[in-house]
C-alpha cells in the first residue's frame, strides 16, 4: 500500500479529463432557449454539422445524441450493405461476425450486438496500442466470410491505417471507423474520422471537445447521412402525419446540446495543443524512472486526449486482479498501476486504469480472439501455447491512465510527477 509522500492533497481536484467551458457555449444555449428552439431542431444544431464535417473533412455530418448513437447505426447501416436488408424482427448484422478493435471501451462493441452481429476480437500491437494489422490478416485468413470491421483508435492516437485499410479493402470489407476518442488526430496528415465508409465522433463530458453529450455521424456518402437522419428521428415518413414504415430511434441531437458543442468548436486545436503539453511534461519528467508512454507512430500526429504510462516488465511488482478487486505486493524498487492510482488518488488527483481488453470482459470472454501468431483464444495471462503475447492482456496488466486534464497546471503535474517516482523507492 503507498504510504504517500510528504506533498499535501491539491485543494481542488485534478481530473482525469473534464469539461473545458470558454463562454460561447452559454451564448449558444441561451439563443436555443431564446428562440425556443429546445428540441431537436435549430440553427446550433446546423451549425455543429457545418462545423464537423468541415473540420473533419467530409461531405456529411449527421448529429446525434451520442457517439454510441452513431456507431449504432454505423453498424446497421455496413451490415445491410454487406448482407441485405434484415428481415423483421432481426438485426442487419443477425448470425455474421465483425472484426473489433480489443482494447477499447464497450461502446465500440456493443453496437455490433445491437444488430444481432458477434464481435471477434483483434489483438492490439505494441507499436501504437490499436488493431495488430498481423492479426487483422489471420483473421480473415479463419473467418474469410466476414465482412464488417469496425476500428477505434486508443486515448486520441491513430494506428497502422495504411495497413488496416489495404487489408480490409483486399477482403471486399466495410470499415466503420470510431474516432470517438481521436477527434483532431490525423495521420499522414489525414484526419481520423475520414478512413472509414461510416464514421464516428463523440462530445461526451471527457472528450476534447464536448457538449456534455453528443456525438456525429460522418460519411461521404449522401444515402447513408440521409438515411442516418432519418432513423435517427424515428423513421418517420414524409408525410402529412405520423407514417413509419421502418424501425427508428430517438438518437437526434437537442438543439440545447447542439449549442455547447457550437461554443467548443472554436478551441478544439488550442486543446489539442494543451493535451500535447502535458504529454511532453510526463515524458520529460518521467524519464528517469523504468516506464514509458503511451507509443505514437512516426507518420500520426495524435490529439493527445489522454497521457498513459506502462511500468517496465521487470519494474512490475507482483499484482492480482480479480473481476472487481486487486492487490499487490510492494517490492523495493518496484510499483503497479494499483499503487501509483491509490498514490495519485492520496494527492486529490484522478487517474485510472487502461481499457481492460474486450476478450478479457466477462459479457465477451466466449468470443474469438485473434492474435497474430495464433488460431485460437488467448488464456487468462498474459501468454498463450507456444509463448505468443497478448499484447492487450500484457498493457492492462502495467499500464495506467494519468492525469491529462488541460487545466492542470505545471506545478499540480510536476508534484502528480514526484508522487509517481515514490512509488518506484
Amino acid at each position: 500500500m503507498f504510504k504517500g509522500t510528504d506533498i499535501k492533497p491539491f485543494e481542488t481536484k485534478v481530473w482525469l479529463a473534464s469539461p473545458t467551458m470558454h463562454g460561447d457555449e452559454l451564448k449558444y444555449m441561451t439563443e436555443a432557449y431564446e428562440t425556443n428552439w429546445m428540441s431537436t431542431v435549430g440553427k446550433n444544431i446546423n451549425e455543429v454539422e457545418k462545423l464537423a464535417s468541415e473540420y473533419i473533412g467530409v461531405k456529411y455530418a449527421v448529429a446525434l445524441s451520442a457517439g454510441t448513437a452513431s456507431l449504432h447505426l454505423g453498424m446497421k447501416l455496413a451490415g445491410i450493405e454487406a448482407y441485405g436488408m434484415p428481415k423483421v424482427g432481426h438485426g442487419a448484422l443477425e448470425g455474421h461476425k465483425v472484426f473489433c478493435t480489443d482494447m477499447t471501451f464497450d461502446a465500440t462493441v456493443n453496437p455490433v450486438v445491437y444488430e444481432g452481429g458477434e464481435p471477434v476480437f483483434i489483438d492490439t500491437e505494441k507499436d501504437s496500442w490499436n488493431m495488430d494489422p498481423v492479426a487483422l490478416e489471420k483473421a480473415f485468413e479463419i473467418y474469410p466470410e466476414v465482412k464488417v470491421v469496425v476500428i477505434a483508435h486508443l486515448y486520441g492516437t491513430p494506428g497502422k491505417m495504411d495497413e488496416l485499410t489495404r487489408i480490409i479493402n483486399e477482403h471486399g470489407a466495410i470499415l466503420v471507423e470510431d474516432a470517438a476518442e481521436s477527434m483532431g488526430a490525423t495521420y499522414k496528415g489525414v484526419q481520423t474520422g475520414t478512413f472509414g465508409k461510416y464514421n464516428t465522433i463523440s462530445f461526451n463530458g471527457n472528450k476534447i471537445i464536448t457538449g456534455s453529450a453528443g456525438g456525429c455521424f460522418l460519411t461521404n456518402d449522401k444515402k447513408a447521412a440521409d438515411k442516418v437522419r432519418k432513423w435517427s428521428t424515428q423513421a418517420r415518413e414524409n408525410a402529412a402525419w405520423y407514417q413509419h414504415e421502418e424501425l427508428g430511434y430517438n438518437y437526434r441531437m437537442s438543439n440545447v446540446i447542439a449549442g455547447v458543442v457550437r461554443g467548443q468548436f472554436p478551441y478544439l486545436d488550442e486543446h489539442i495543443a494543451q493535451k500535447k503539453e502535458i504529454y511532453n511534461r510526463y515524458k520529460e519528467g518521467l524519464k528517469d524512472i523504468p516506464v514509458s508512454m503511451n507509443p505514437i507512430l512516426d507518420d500520426c500526429e495524435p490529439n493527445y486526449w489522454l497521457s498513459c504510462l506502462l511500468i517496465n516488465e521487470d519494474a512490475m511488482c507482483k499484482q492480482v486482479r480479480g473481476e472487481q478487486e486487486v492487490c499487490y505486493t510492494k517490492e523495493i524498487g518496484k510499483t503497479c498501476p494499483t499503487e501509483i492510482l491509490e498514490a495519485i488518488a492520496s494527492i486529490n488527483a484522478e487517474g485510472r486504469p487502461i481499457w481492460k481488453p474486450m476478450h478479457m470482459q466477462p459479457i465477451y470472454r466466449l468470443n474469438p480472439f485473434i492474435v497474430r501468431d495464433g488460431n485460437g483464444r488467448a488464456r487468462s495471462n498474459a501468454y498463450i501455447e507456444g509463448g505468443v503475447v497478448d499484447v492487450g492482456m500484457d498493457i492492462f496488466q502495467r499500464g495506467l491512465c494519468l492525469p491529462s486534464d488541460n487545466k492542470m497546471t505545471k506545478e499540480q503535474q510536476d508534484k502528480i510527477i514526484e508522487v509517481i517516482k515514490a512509488c518506484f523507492e
